[in-house]
């Protein structure tokens, strides 16, 4: 059944909210979390958790998702996303603990996971014209840049006025609205029963992302658990290795891996991980240092990293609109370029003035904006129409992995860098030595302790800046290269909307 243009639109709008919430409850806890924690009592793994819990859980059951939705039908997934999304809003809003607070976070994975794959492939079965469809995908990517970059500032500003519950369960209205527009407008439920979903391959990355997790955490810390680090490594290659073979002998595979043959495909999501690497980082460590530092509110960290926001919804809508005149390698590679020139401009802000953190912000936004749009019509648009669930799940899964492994790597990373270069006076506390949260609680009044702290911060915030503009410089290289035959006036699908 073909929708009316403005079915069309207000279609786009739903999958957009659903999209909007996904993004949010990836970035909202980085300026609740230290309140979160605090309240909650939780421990410093606890606090890693409670971010993770998130997307480790989506990125191992996304490519199970897709593949399940092409089988039972993208609309009625994204309806039953909605449901168990905030059904687990609920439960994280109101946990008691740090341990059922994971579990919550788990939870809305799970509800995060069946909605994804179904937004983009809802948008790849409605939008039948091309030029349409590009518009429609750069706004959805545009979208997700919003949800994402706004998290920190929502999150600021509900805890200003509210309990850090708050933050979870702004979700379930959304939710609600949501869910009944889609259930009257969205086309007919096109299941096709052939298709296989199989547990056992989504259980095996999953194993594979949550070793790397664990490996990644220890290895980035000043005083690794060798055994515990050893075992995350077998594991996250073993399950690699593991799931590799099995889709190569499974006639319906949850993932064809033969599709990563296109080079505008592979581009699309080797840049959509990397793009999302720096935006989770720099968020994470940028409001992190404000807080801390520069003694700035949850609101004004939040509004702080909004400038990405700023920088990016321009970018991600003309790159969209322009892409058939523009072409795909300037826009994907020339955005990670820019987007690594703005983390650096911010870093040099630190001590140059707040305007240039501000600027190198925007600067970075409107590099990545241009980057996740055309990201995902690269992806979306180079695999035929039966196969829209596997793509978009594979782009999930990028987004994901970047973020998770951002969180995991370069807040570890940030932490190792400050007790392995404090230098503290005689006499200042242990908690002072463990962390910049532990010096501030015990150091009272004492400048001495306070300095050598802020000092041993910023230290280690420079060095994971530096790394998160290298990645980027890196991902502007290789897709570049990948790249070559789509610049200006060149095709961005290379399949029509027939197939």
């Amino acid at each position: 059944m073909l929708l009316t243009a403005r079915q069309r639109w207000t279609l786009l709008v739903v999958l957009g909210a659903g999209l909007v919430l996904i993004a949010l409850d990836n970035s909202i806890l980085y300026t609740a979390l230290p309140t979160l924690t605090r309240e909650l009592g939780a421990s410093s793994t606890e606090g890693l958790w409670i971010i993770n819990a998130y997307p480790v859980v989506m990125a191992g059951l996304l490519l199970g998702a897709g593949t399940l939705g092409d089988r039972v039908g993208h609309r009625r997934m994204f309806l039953i996303g909605l449901v168990v999304f905030a059904g687990a809003s609920l439960v994280a809003a109101f946990a008691p603990n740090p341990g059922v607070l994971i579990a919550g976070r788990a939870a809305l994975a799970v509800g995060a996971a069946a909605m994804m794959p179904s937004t983009l492939a809802l948008i790849r079965v409605t939008f039948r014209d091309d030029r349409e469809r590009n518009i429609a995908i750069a706004i959805w990517g545009s979208l997700a840049i919003v949800g994402g970059a706004a998290g920190p500032l929502l999150g600021g500003l509900l805890l200003e006025r509210l309990w850090w519950g708050s933050v979870f369960l702004i979700n379930v209205p959304i939710a609600v609205l949501a869910f009944a527009v889609a259930a009257r407008i969205a086309p007919p439920n096109d299941a096709d029963p052939s298709k296989r979903w199989d547990l056992v391959s989504s259980l095996q990355i999953m194993v594979t992302l949550v070793g790397l997790v664990v490996a990644i955490k220890e290895l980035a810390t000043s005083d690794p658990s060798w055994p515990v680090a050893v075992i995350a490594l077998i594991a996250t290659v073993g399950g690699a290795l593991v799931f590799t073979r099995r889709q190569r002998r499974l006639p319906y595979p949850l993932l064809d891996l033969t599709i990563f043959r296109n080079p505008a495909f592979l581009s699309g999501v080797l840049a959509a991980g990397f793009a999302m690497f720096a935006t989770g980082g720099v968020q994470l460590v940028t409001t992190q240092r404000f807080q801390l530092v520069s003694d700035f509110s949850p609101l004004q960290a939040g509004l702080l990293v909004s400038a990405l926001v700023l920088g990016s919804l321009p970018t991600a809508l003309l790159g969209g609109a322009f892409l058939h005149v523009i072409g795909m390698r300037y826009l994907i590679s020339g955005g990670l370029f820019v987007a690594a020139a703005g983390v650096l401009t911010t870093l040099y802000g630190i001590s140059a003035g707040f305007g240039w953190v501000i600027g190198g912000l925007a600067l970075a936004g409107m590099g990545l904006g241009a980057v996740m749009a055309v990201a995902s019509t690269a992806i979306i648009g180079n695999v035929p129409a039966r196969r829209a669930g596997m793509a978009s799940s594979v782009e999930e899964v990028s987004y994901e992995f970047g973020n998770l492994t951002a969180v995991a790597l370069l807040g570890a990373l940030l932490g190792a860098v400050y007790t392995g270069t404090v230098e503290l006076p005689a006499g200042a506390p242990a908690a002072a030595h463990d962390s910049l949260i532990g010096a501030i609680t015990t150091a009272g009044s004492d400048r001495g302790i306070l300095d050598a702290a802020f000092s041993a911060f910023d230290h280690g915030y420079a060095v994971v800046m530096v790394i998160a503009a290298a990645v980027l410089a890196l991902a502007a290289a290789i897709t570049a290269v990948l790249l070559r035959r789509y610049g200006p006036g060149s095709a961005s699908s290379a399949y029509d909307s027939s197939h």
